[in-house]
């Protein structure tokens, strides 16, 4: 039995979190497996898409901002001042900005003046 702890399996009580599934290059820490390599170009080169969407957010709009190629200090950065100029609340995913409701003018003008090039889409 107590081998069976030692790799990983269940018991009645909990699970072992330190179960490696597949390793074939060493023991990778699961941080450095979830990092991606992103290179964080100067705004004059990054083409933004604004667009307003509904879609699987149970009808509530949100704001999309798609095209941003940067680290994740640097969307953090810009999330707080995007969040801050529309007064509402956001997030980062998948390398796109959400804004919570529909801000799509006021992100495009925010967004040229700090020096990126943005466009709205969608309708």
């Amino acid at each position: 039995m107590n081998a069976e702890l030692q790799r990983g399996c269940m018991t009645k009580d909990k699970k072992i979190e330190n179960r490696v599934v597949y390793s074939e290059f060493g023991t990778p820490s699961p941080s450095e497996a979830m990092e991606r390599g992103v290179a964080n170009l100067p705004p004059a080169q990054q083409n933004l898409r604004v667009q307003a969407s509904r879609k699987g957010r149970k009808g509530k709009t949100v704001t999309v901002i798609t095209g941003l190629q940067a680290n994740a200090e640097t969307l953090a950065d810009l999330l707080k001042q995007l969040k801050s100029q529309c007064g509402a609340g956001g997030t980062v995913k998948d390398q796109d900005i959400e804004i919570q409701g529909d801000h799509t003018q006021k992100l495009v003008e925010v967004l040229s003046k700090l020096g990126y090039k943005a466009k709205a889409s969608g309708g």
